[in-house]
């Protein structure tokens, strides 16, 4: 493979690129992100390799420059991500546009006779949405609402193909930067942007830039966050998995201004797939001259590693993240010093998340002006968010900063499943707050969310329908929590500890009226004394929820009852005497003996000895049995 030496040596593989992809008379294009490739996306793909190979139709449909068998990939592609995931697997025909969704192995060869053969399409494998069929991808209200920027290629392209990525504008920013900037210019670009941290935070990137640039030190790091431990957030992973070139190119952008050599992506064990496509695609972009020494034949030199965590939560920290790499125990240390002052091996670091870096090379390639046109002004660009839980339309979204949570989940999300009714949102994972019905209309930014004791979080969205238990989600996340738990501090490991004791005993039906104080109590002590900032935040899920539904934690602990009829726990079951039989089924099903009675005569339960299983209601013929809250 050749070695792009010029800006001029890039435009022209990416004109060939290009014209390849637009000459192609048919291009099939299989979701392989990693939820597809579970639904059996992957035998999808080896299946319709195997008819377009296997056809004598194959030169008339792709072109003279197929031979049978030889080329077959290179006209059905395995792309990242498509985002909707309630509808995987996916299939996008290009440049048809049409995207089939939930495809079956059994459809492959319906797909190629009728559509690919004839120009055909399937109804049956089309979205619908009230009554309304829609082909083409875009047209889909969940894609239709959105702006994909960062997301832009996941789902167009094949991620294992560098030429994609380039025909797709790859690496143009770095070569604009490098033939057209200096370093301080970079920095300043970035920072006239106003590009805030998508791991979070919201740090000034072009701030955090510029104090690793002025330390005197030489040496410095480049460090990829791609750790991403939210319980439900997967934006990172897609966008490794989808456009792994763009997270790199922003990278060695940031290489190039603070003047760093060595680059580190962290990312967790769980996401196989990701560090695979991470590895193909700094292997091709090392053979094509665009990463290690000498890129595009200039004096600029820049190794990527890759290193794999071992899913701690508490490596999504800086310092643990840092430790983690270098071979230490992942734990917080003390600050100051800062990350980037005392960062990898104790040198200046840039540690921003994936999420952030993807932006990069677009803010250089189209201007501080395009990207603060987006979004509100203390926020611009799009924010990626996992959406899942009880919504119709669960998945990747990406949206302008500012969008309020009434368009995502009733919009784009398709409003609550079955005939639930919107009761809540989880923000920010872990760390973050709920959000109800009354901030439906709050904007979607980091300082909206600030005042309300919410955070965007590194993006997951988990929403919940009247029939959650509020007390249960913050027992989950403080369960979560306090197993994450790196265990240094006191505050952390011994507090949430406490409060999780608490949670389980509420939800249990054994609260008392005193833990509501006593949770406030450790809640405020953790958040004031925790040594990281992941401690600090450790309690926010309990004080969101016991702040907006206080009168369920009361019904908990008061009545011992729970309003959502979600706590098995705090269930009892009842025989209808007008209903029993008296035929002892439920008696002998019984594992602990609860149920007692006489044949041809109502049973009875003790409440004292039942433990809630249910196996008495669903053995009963005659429906006898039923749940009281």
């Amino acid at each position: 493979m050749q070695r792009i030496q010029s800006h001029a040596e890039l435009d022209f593989v990416k004109g060939n690129a290009l014209e390849a992809i637009r000459n192609s008379k048919c291009r099939i294009l299989i979701c392989a992100g990693t939820g597809c490739l579970a639904g059996g996306s992957g035998k999808i793909y080896e299946e319709m390799c195997r008819l377009i190979a296997g056809s004598p139709d194959t030169e008339v449909l792709f072109g003279p420059e197929i031979a049978h068998g030889k080329e077959t990939e290179d006209h059905v592609r395995k792309s990242g991500c498509h985002g909707f995931c309630e509808m995987g697997p996916l299939m996008r025909i290009e440049p048809m546009g049409i995207l089939y969704t939930k495809v079956k192995l059994e459809d492959c060869e319906e797909i190629f006779e009728k559509t690919i053969k004839k120009g055909e399409v399937i109804s049956r494998l089309l979205y619908k949405q009230n009554g309304v069929e829609y082909q083409k991808q875009e047209e889909i209200p969940f894609y239709e609402k959105q702006t994909r920027l960062v997301l832009e290629n996941c789902g167009h392209i094949d991620a294992e193909h560098i030429e994609e990525a380039i025909a797709h504008d790859a690496y143009q920013g770095i070569a604009k930067a490098l033939f057209t900037m200096t370093p301080d210019e970079v920095i300043k670009v970035i920072t006239d942007s106003n590009l805030r941290g998508r791991g979070g935070g919201g740090f000034p990137a072009g701030r955090k830039w510029s104090q690793v640039a002025r330390q005197k030190e030489p040496v410095r790091y480049i460090v990829c966050n791609g750790d991403e431990g939210d319980p439900g957030a997967f934006m990172d992973r897609s966008i490794m998995e989808g456009d792994p070139h763009k997270m790199i190119e922003g990278m060695m952008i940031a290489a190039y201004a603070v003047g760093a050599q060595e680059g580190y992506i962290y990312v967790r064990a769980e996401y196989p797939l990701a560090i695979n496509r991470l590895k193909t695609a700094i292997a091709q972009a090392e053979e094509r001259g665009l990463l290690g020494d000498n890129i595009f034949g200039t004096d600029f030199s820049f190794h990527l590693h890759i290193n794999r965590g071992a899913g701690a939560f508490v490596c999504g920290e800086g310092s643990a993240l840092t430790a983690s790499i270098e071979g230490k125990r992942g734990m917080p240390r003390v600050k100051p010093p800062r990350t980037v002052e005392q960062g990898l091996w104790e040198k200046p670091t840039v540690l921003n998340n994936v999420e952030t870096f993807a932006n990069v090379p677009m803010i250089i390639n189209r201007g501080v002006e395009w990207y603060r046109s987006i979004g509100p002004e203390t926020s611009p660009g799009t924010k990626a968010f996992a959406l899942t839980g009880t919504v119709n339309n669960t998945g990747l979204i990406e949206v302008p900063m500012g969008t309020t949570l009434r368009e995502v989940i009733f919009d784009i999300g398709g409003g609550i499943k079955g005939d639930g009714k919107f009761k809540a949102v989880q923000i920010g994972g872990p760390s973050g707050g709920c959000l109800t019905e009354q901030h439906l209309d709050v904007k979607l930014d980091f300082d909206s969310l600030k005042k309300l004791g919410a955070m965007i979080g590194s993006g997951g969205l988990v929403v919940m329908d009247d029939k959650t238990c509020m007390v249960e989600v913050a027992r989950f996340f403080m369960n979560f929590t306090q197993n994450e738990s790196c265990g240094k501090c006191v505050p952390c490991r011994e507090g949430t500890k406490r409060m999780l004791e608490i949670l389980e005993r509420i939800v249990s039906g054994r609260g008392k009226p005193e833990d509501l104080g006593m949770l406030e109590e450790l809640a405020q002590m953790i958040t004031e004394t925790a040594l990281c900032g992941l401690g600090k935040s450790a309690a926010q899920p309990v004080m969101s929820t016991l702040k907006l539904f206080r009168d369920e934690y009361e019904a908990h602990v008061n009545e011992h009852r729970c309003p959502a009829h979600a706590c098995t726990a705090m269930r009892r079951f009842v025989i209808d005497p007008e209903k029993c039989k008296g035929c002892s089924k439920c008696a002998r099903g019984c594992p602990v003996g609860a149920i007692s009675g006489q044949l041809k005569s109502p049973f009875s339960i003790d409440p004292q000895k039942c433990i809630k299983c249910g196996a008495c209601e669903s053995s009963c013929p005659f429906g006898a049995i039923h749940t009281e809250w």
